[in-house]
């Protein structure tokens, strides 16, 4: 057995080790019962995780050792005991999220429980960190469907599409005019710039929404299968889902059970409340997202090479100054839509930052275009 794989092991039991300590921490300075039985489940499963890297270590003739908590693990939980569980919830959420995926990729764990277990307690995590004191799980629902619709706004990512493109192009066209080339070279290399820029956001959207179908539909899979060899398994991580979100025990525990007797709608509801995913969408369409990518950018790279091709000299060099400062200004009195920031300061810092990266290229080809004359 390599070393690495060894290192690999211990490693995996000592994280395991440092979270089920961390959640017994939390649970015991909880004064909500319902959240603390939370903490402690995850521990209890975080507990059997580090059992299972215990027995790796030992099916290869190594003693695992004493079961200690880190140091950084005593502090944390030292800590919550102190002042409060919600203080290092934070903390332990991101570690979750960062590592949610970490046994999916490992052979060891790969084809167990483990994976869907660590995703679950991720999405449990979050929903604690977004629930407030006291509130109805009803009304976080609603607060959370009303942030997930703005993180995920179309208007939005067409906002900052539009913006990539010009603002890629005009410092690129800025830097062509500063090394003095006449005006069909920098229409030809302002249009060069778009259709290379347009087709590398197309490609690189549509693989990322390929790879991103492609992951939902395993883990869809995964979550398939874990549902019919295992549904009490799985209606237990829903109840703890729900509970987290603020849903009182008896009826998390009711709530799942009803969704269980169907087999369709609890894939559903364990994709949607688990894993994150709309199994009605699946990250949506790779071509759409590409033709879209591709044309947004196309519209903002666009407006700094248009008066190259009316006009000449010094008329095209202002023109496409002022009509990008237009869209630059534009660009950012419409992102206050999403922020509600006011209109002139959005406005006005997306102009002054466009037009210095443009000044900036343009200073540089100046002076490239002296050192090679």
């Amino acid at each position: 057995m390599d070393e690495g794989s060894l290192a690999r092991f211990r490693s995996n039991r000592q994280d395991e080790i440092d979270s089920a300590a961390q959640y017994r921490a939390m649970a015991a300075a909880e004064p909500d019962e319902a959240v603390a039985r939370v903490y402690r489940e995850l521990a209890e499963i975080e507990e059997k995780h580090a059992a299972f890297w215990e027995a790796q270590l030992r099916a290869r003739g190594v003693d695992p050792g004493p079961a200690r908590p880190s140091w950084r693990a005593r502090v944390l939980g030292w800590v919550a005991r102190r002042f409060g569980a919600r203080l290092i919830l934070p903390t332990v959420a991101s570690r979750e999220a960062a590592g949610r995926n970490d046994y999916a990729v490992q052979p060891e764990s790969a084809h167990t429980r483990m994976p869907a277990q660590e995703r679950s307690h991720a999405r449990v995590l979050q929903a604690m960190l977004q629930r407030r004191e006291g509130a109805p799980g009803a009304e976080l629902a609603r607060v959370e469907g009303r942030h997930r619709n703005v993180g995920g706004n179309a208007l939005r990512a067409a906002v900052l599409g539009a913006n990539d493109g010009l603002c890629s192009n005009l410092a690129l066209v800025m830097g062509v005019a500063g090394a003095s080339a006449g005006e069909t070279a920098i229409a030809v290399t302002g249009l060069a710039g778009l259709i290379a820029g347009a087709c590398s956001m197309a490609l690189g959207e549509w693989i990322s929404v390929t790879s991103s179908r492609e992951l939902a539909e395993r883990e869809l899979r995964v979550e398939r299968d874990e549902l019919a060899a295992a549904p009490e398994q799985e209606r237990e991580e829903l109840q703890l889902i729900y509970e987290a979100k603020g849903v009182p025990p008896d009826e998390a525990k009711q709530l799942s059970r009803r969704l269980l007797r169907d087999q369709g709608a609890a894939l559903d509801v364990l994709a949607r409340e688990e894993l994150g995913i709309d199994p009605n969408e699946l990250g949506g369409s790779a071509r759409t997202a590409a033709v879209t990518s591709f044309l947004l950018f196309a519209l903002g790279a666009i407006l700094p090479v248009l008066p190259y091709l009316v006009t000449a000299g010094t008329a095209a060099f202002a023109a496409s100054i002022a009509l990008s400062g237009l869209a630059l200004f534009g660009i950012g009195s419409a992102i206050t839509l999403f922020t509600g920031r006011s209109v002139l300061r959005s406005g006005g810092r997306q102009l002054l930052l466009g037009l210095a990266a443009a000044g900036l290229t343009y200073a540089v080809g100046r002076a490239l275009g002296v050192a090679l004359s």
